[in-house]
């Protein structure tokens, strides 16, 4: 493993793998507290801000053109900010199972199906993490990503208990 690649690489794309780590950490961490506590609301604005960034830098990055500049991957921008536009408003209007499903959804298909195709052979994450070429970096991501998407689906509905949700007894 090596940061080397990440340095290489245009700033956008520099900004890009970092407000996509950062949603990937917060996300979870959001959705695991108990629904208005301080933390969670703090996590989880932090969770929308990171995807805004993500989502808004993904614009700017033009390394895959089936479409002209354009791939798509493209297609997933407003997919995010309607998801994030709807997720908000949920919550804002006291929709608490609505906005819990659309951010574990969106959750699910940004940061895990959409980040999971970063680990494909020749992309910036397989050559950070894995060093290059493999199709093992995709294989242990599904594997692995997979099994924490279950969990953290299962956690967040109540089923097992997360590391950080508080149980009433």
């Amino acid at each position: 493993m090596s940061l080397e690649p990440f340095f290489d690489v245009p700033l956008v794309v520099q900004a890009h793998v970092l407000a996509a780590v950062l949603a990937l950490g917060l996300g979870p961490l959001a959705m695991l507290r108990r629904r208005r506590d301080f933390w969670h609301k703090a996590l989880g604005y932090g969770f929308v801000v990171s995807m805004v960034a993500t989502a808004s830098s993904a614009a700017f990055i033009y390394s895959l053109q089936w479409f002209g500049k354009f791939s798509p991957i493209h297609l997933l921008i407003p997919v995010v900010f309607v998801g994030l536009w709807v997720g908000v408003r949920r919550a804002r209007a006291g929709d608490v199972a609505g906005h819990k499903a659309q951010m574990v959804s969106l959750y699910w298909q940004s940061v895990g199906v959409a980040g999971l195709f970063t680990f494909l052979p020749n992309r910036l994450m397989n050559e950070l993490v894995f060093g290059g070429g493999s199709w093992l970096g995709f294989a242990l991501v599904l594997v692995v990503g997979s099994a924490f998407m279950l969990w953290l689906t299962r956690a967040v509905r109540g089923a097992v208990p997360g590391p950080l949700q508080v149980r009433a007894r």
